[in-house]
């Protein structure tokens, strides 16, 4: 509950262990909130999330209910991640030999939507604003602004910092205009990255 010592809001059943979560954040239903982990201001984090040791959660995020975001996640300012989507921290998982070395970093970018159940596997990089489509299983980083869709994860197109998709604009089919707020991007820098990507 929110007192003088406290100044964010948790929830009667939720567990919270760390000291370090910021003004401002509301923890709800059955969470739980290990010590040493981090969480910035003015977030939600929904019913049953699960929050471990030394995951590093930025202002404004909202977590959905049932997402476990694992010790070697970082998650940076204004990320949304859907109900019951998956992080993962151990590319090598066997259940009879873990230790610290195991855990390979996840960070999720600024501004970036992780869709309902999709899958992250570790050791990616999800650039800002990009968007992870629903149900969708990802395993390399993925380019500022890209829209991901399906298992395995494809780069499907690019979307606007307001979420909608971008199309081409002209014939600079590097420059692509939003179809709702009418913003151009540029997004030559990114489309390196992508094929990148699609020749390792």
């Amino acid at each position: 509950m929110m007192s003088e010592k406290c100044s964010y809001y948790a929830h009667p059943t939720a567990i919270v262990e760390s000291e370090m979560i910021g003004e401002g954040t509301k923890i709800w239903h059955f969470a739980h909130v290990r010590r040493g982990a981090k969480i910035g201001m003015n977030c939600n984090i929904g019913k049953s999330v699960y929050i471990d040791t030394d995951a590093e959660i930025g202002n404004n995020v909202k977590i959905q209910n049932f997402v476990s975001v694992y010790k070697g996640v970082t998650i940076e300012d204004d990320v949304f991640v859907g109900p019951s989507a998956a992080f993962t921290n151990d590319l090598y998982p066997r259940a009879f030999i873990w230790d610290e070395e195991h855990v390979s970093a996840t960070r999720i970018c600024h501004g970036a939507s992780i869709g309902a159940n999709a899958t992250l596997v570790c050791g990616i990089t999800v650039g800002e604003y990009a968007m992870i489509g629903a149900g969708s299983v990802v395993a390399e980083d993925v380019p500022p602004f890209a829209l991901i869709l399906g298992n395995p994860g494809r780069q499907k197109g690019w979307v606007c910092r307001c979420g909608h998709r971008l199309k081409e604009e002209g014939k600079d089919r590097s420059l692509l205009q939003c179809s709702a707020c009418g913003k151009v991007v540029d997004i030559s820098k990114y489309e390196t990255l992508r094929d990148i990507n699609r020749e390792g």
